[in-house]
């Protein structure tokens, strides 16, 4: 599937900042089934950005603006070629051994609900694909997609025990039972092209990947109750939220702050352009 990307993030500071620094996660790799054709990041006023990959592989840009700065928009476009290959990952280039992502984390440290959850897959047996395809139909099945009942720093024992949140929290219920039950399993974060018609999104997407031998890392979208296709956008991965936000950052000042986010993926045509990977990260001045 041939897709496009826009992306849009601004920041409106109550009292002007004396500077900006942000570490941006917005560019995605290429691997067998996703080919990245064109890809951009503009900076709304004059700004310094260095590329560079973070301790995961992930492409990474450090964003300094310095003030006085009372605002900033962040936008990315970008062209993708995606591949629906049932779900497998594979191998993609920069990744750390598996072992890595057994390691829980403050957000995934599993409690007494998702052991149990973990002894009920276990008692089922399979094989541990047949394992994870349970595990993602059985967090769809108990948990409500609802923005306003978690924040960022909410656990996965917290999500699954209320039964409500967000991608973020399907994906880290999913990987803290799947590193339970011994499988390596990470935080994905991307973009996803809504098949039902829905094109502005207020948010990116959220999913996991898990490793399963012979085949390599899968990934799987509890929030929706599949396996990824061609319809993701696959940006950055780490071992729970925090190591694959779109954004991670700090100020000097500017007071309070509001934040507005607005992401729109669409199918384009079948023209044939060149699938080359080009990245482009540049500021631009506010005239």
């Amino acid at each position: 599937m041939r897709l496009s990307v826009q992306y849009e993030t601004s920041y409106h500071y109550s009292r002007p900042a004396k500077r900006v620094i942000q570490l941006l996660r917005l560019t995605p790799l290429s691997f067998e089934s996703q080919n990245v054709v064109d890809w951009r990041i503009d900076v709304d006023r004059d700004a310094r950005i260095r590329e560079g990959r973070d301790g995961y592989g992930n492409i990474i840009h450090m964003l300094y603006v310095d003030g006085p700065v009372d605002s900033l928009k962040v936008s990315v476009t970008g062209k993708v070629l995606t591949q629906d290959r049932g779900g497998i990952i594979g191998e993609v280039p920069g990744d750390l051994p598996r072992q890595v992502f057994l390691r829980p984390t403050l957000l995934t440290e599993p409690g007494r609900p998702l052991h149990q959850l973990a002894s009920a897959l276990t008692a089922q047996g399979g094989s541990p694909l047949d394992k994870l395809h349970r595990l993602t139909s059985a967090i769809h099945s108990r948990m409500t997609f609802d923005t306003g009942e978690t924040e960022v720093d909410t656990t996965a024992t917290d999500a699954y025990f209320n039964g409500h949140g967000v991608c973020q929290d399907f994906a880290h219920i999913f990987i803290a039972v799947a590193r339970l039950i011994g499988i390596p399993a990470r935080y994905v974060s991307g973009h996803l092209f809504r098949r039902d018609g829905a094109l502005l999104q207020e948010a990116a997407h959220a999913w996991a990947e898990a490793w399963i031998e012979h085949l390599g890392w899968i990934a799987f979208d509890p929030s929706n109750g599949i396996c990824a296709d061609d319809a993701y956008i696959r940006i950055a991965t780490g071992l729970d939220y925090q190591d694959a936000a779109p954004f991670a950052g700090a100020r000097n000042g500017g007071g309070s702050e509001k934040l507005s986010v607005g992401v729109q993926v669409r199918q384009t045509d079948g023209q044939r352009q060149s699938q080359s990977r080009g990245t482009q990260a540049q500021s631009q001045s506010q005239g």
